[in-house]
This record gives C-alpha cells, sequence and structure tokens, in this order.
C-alpha cells in the first residue's frame, strides 16, 4: 500500500519518519520509532499531507498506527431514536442539532466517492427533518478531512483512468457538458450551498484540499487551535475545485483567496482567523461545546423559516447584479413572513418579555414565492 508523504523509496519514508521522532512530533504512543518503521509498509497515509509540513504528516501517521484497526461505526441516530446506516460518516441528532462526523480517522477522514454520497444524503435527510434546526460537522480523530482519497496514485485525478475516455464530439473534442466529466466536490459543495439549515464548520484538526473546499459554503466555521488549513491545489499540479473560485473570495476577498491559492501552503489556525476564514479558534475541548453553544442559540431562539429564508437570501445575493434584486426578495418576505403566526408570536414574546415558542415548519411552511431563482444546470 502506497505511503501519502515522501515515498519514492522505503528509505525516504523511514528517514522522514525518524526525522518526525527526533523533532518530538509524533506522540508516546506510537511506541518506539523502530516500531513505527515496521509498520510503513503496512500503512496508508492519504497524499494531501504530501508538502503540507512535519507536523501534519506526523499526525497522519499517528492518526493511522491508532486507527488501523479500529473498526468502523455504521449505524448512527437519525432524528432521536431512529438509525441510519453510513459507512464514512455518523449522523447524529441531540436536541434539535444535527452533527455530521466525517468518520475514517485511519484515514484522516480523507473524502471518497462513498463519503460525498453519504454526505449528500445526509444533507437531503437533514432539510427534510424539521427536528433538525442546525448542523454541526466535524471530523473524527486527529482531522477534519486530509483531502481527497489518493490511493489511486498519480492517476488519483484522471477521470478518464478511473471510468474509461469520456464521450468525445464529432470533431474529437471533449464533450464538457457530460455529466459524468463533473467535480465531485462540487457535486458536495452545491449541495451544502442550497441546504436549508444554518452549518457550522467544527475544524477539529488538519483540514486541507477538498477537506478545506467543502467547509465553504458553509455558515460559519470554528477552528481548533490544532486545526491547519491548505489550498494545496497548486502544488499538486491541479487547481481549486468545489465551486471554490466562486466561494473562497466572496469569504475572504480576491487578494488573500489568490495568495493561499498560488502559494498552496499549509497555514495555522490564527492566519485563517486573520484572514476571516474562520470566525473564532478555541482550544481544542472546546470546540464541540463552541458550536453547540452557538447552535443551541439558533435552535432556542429563531424561527425556523426565518432562518431558511436568511441563508438563501444571503448566499444567493451574492451573485446579484444591483441591490434591487435584494430589495425585491425583502419585500416578498416581509410581506408573507409579516402576516405569519411566527411574527406575531415573536411580536407578542418580545412585549410580553418571555422567550418566543415558533411553530413553523421549514417543510410546509415557507412562503408561496420560495425558491425565487431558477435552478442552474450543468451544460
Amino acid at each position: 500500500m502506497a505511503l501519502g508523504f515522501d515515498c519514492r523509496t522505503p528509505e525516504i519514508a523511514e528517514a522522514t519518519t525518524r526525522k518526525a521522532f527526533e523533532k518530538g512530533l509524533i506522540i508516546e504512543r506510537c511506541g518506539s520509532v523502530d516500531q513505527v518503521v515496521k509498520f510503513l509498509p503496512a500503512l496508508t497515509i492519504d497524499l494531501e499531507t504530501l508538502n503540507a509540513g512535519l507536523e501534519i504528516f506526523s499526525q497522519s501517521l499517528a492518526g493511522a498506527l491508532e486507527g488501523a484497526n479500529t473498526p468502523t461505526t455504521t449505524a448512527h441516530s437519525a432524528t432521536e431514536g431512529q438509525a441510519v446506516a453510513y459507512e464514512t460518516i455518523k449522523y447524529d441528532v441531540v436536541e434539535q442539532i444535527l452533527t455530521i462526523t466525517l468518520n475514517r480517522p485511519e484515514k484522516l477522514n480523507a473524502l471518497t466517492a462513498t463519503m460525498k454520497r453519504e454526505l449528500i444524503d445526509a444533507f437531503d435527510r437533514a432539510d427534510k427533518d424539521d427536528d433538525v434546526r442546525a448542523i454541526i460537522v466535524t471530523g473524527q480523530g486527529r482531522a477534519f478531512c486530509a483531502g481527497a482519497d489518493l490511493s489511486r496514485g498519480a492517476d488519483s485525478f484522471d477521470i478518464d483512468a478511473w471510468h474509461g475516455p469520456m464521450k468525445r464530439l464529432s470533431d474529437g473534442t471533449v464533450d464538457y457538458s457530460n455529466p459524468e466529466l463533473r467535480d465531485s466536490g462540487g457535486q458536495l459543495t452545491l449541495r451544502i450551498f442550497e441546504c436549508l439549515k444554518p452549518i457550522i464548520a467544527a475544524v477539529n484538526g488538519p483540514a486541507v484540499g477538498i477537506g478545506l473546499t467543502m467547509q465553504l459554503p458553509m455558515d460559519i466555521r470554528l477552528a481548533s487551535e490544532t486545526a491547519r488549513f491548505g489550498f494545496v491545489f497548486s502544488q499538486r499540479g491541479i487547481v481549486p475545485e468545489a465551486a471554490s473560485s466562486w466561494f473562497l473570495p466572496h469569504i475572504v476577498g480576491v487578494a488573500q483567496a489568490l495568495e493561499w491559492c498560488y502559494s498552496g501552503r499549509v497555514f495555522p489556525a490564527d492566519e485563517a482567523l486573520a484572514g476571516r476564514l474562520v470566525s473564532k479558534v478555541v482550544p481544542p475541548d472546546r470546540l464541540l461545546s463552541t458550536a453547540r453553544a452557538l447552535a443551541r442559540e439558533i435552535v432556542e431562539k429563531t424561527s425556523p423559516v426565518s432562518i431558511a429564508l436568511i441563508r438563501q437570501m444571503m448566499w444567493r445575493m451574492l451573485g446579484a447584479d444591483h441591490p434591487m434584486e435584494a430589495h425585491k426578495i425583502d419585500s416578498r418576505a416581509s410581506y408573507s413572513l409579516g402576516r405569519s403566526s411566527d411574527a406575531k408570536e415573536g411580536v407578542t414574546a418580545f412585549l410580553e418579555k418571555r422567550p418566543a415558542l415558533f411553530k413553523s415548519k421549514v417543510s410546509t411552511d415557507m412562503p408561496d414565492y420560495f425558491p425565487w431563482w431558477a435552478e442552474r444546470e450543468y451544460k
């Protein structure tokens, strides 16, 4: 099995491992360096860690060693008390907060085709479930997501190598309208973009490649002090995917987006905070509690229909060509919701100085003008 760090020879792999031990970067429970070296040929460490730095490589190796014999959990709660079978993610709803956990810790939660399908299914399920009021996405183990699973080696990004040559037009050129050509990361981020529930990314460790670009359509990103980020595409000879050339400049500005994407370097959480990629950095043991506190505030104090509309209004107006487009939607929403039971309850609760009890449901009570946009087709 191929190692994901610089593995041109076993000697280089061993030298890299010994260097990590010398710098004290591999935790004690990995055993001695000789024990680790003995197991190197049996480990697969995702290639997104290549050139990401010795510290991330060390976390990769430690995670692989610790998780090598860990069985995959397949059944998790949907709405509380119900089970959903997933191979690569956990889906847990507690007190109306859904936590989606990327669950391939032995591979640093690297994204596979199965994980992509399961994530899309999870967001489909969440949108249909009125008991889900907020969503947290995090990773199991040391990493959030180390990027795409590169177990196919040099052909990992070659669609023809995976599926056979793509369809050609009569003049011999590629038919780029072929859906089989679609970037799988973009299919995931477009689904997240369409979600009707607020989404919080709780970034618990390294997040590079698709492990980072999948976070961009999430609404709020919180990071552990141990998180690391990298738009590593230029160092792999490819380009940012997952529609990140649209999302990233909107979030951090084009200059910052280009600096990170040009260099392809991995950077720490405090730089992500300074660049406005994340909104808060917290100690590792406070990450999930901080995310849940934010989600809990949304669940306890807001109208679900208001939240669903606000999310789509904010994201979709990023592409509007004039503020009149926002004014049109504001006016429709103000009229429709102003007559609703939730609006009456919200005002009454405020005047009576008590918590509001909103009863609207996203599944049945969205206004009649929703959706106001024409769906975009891939062509």
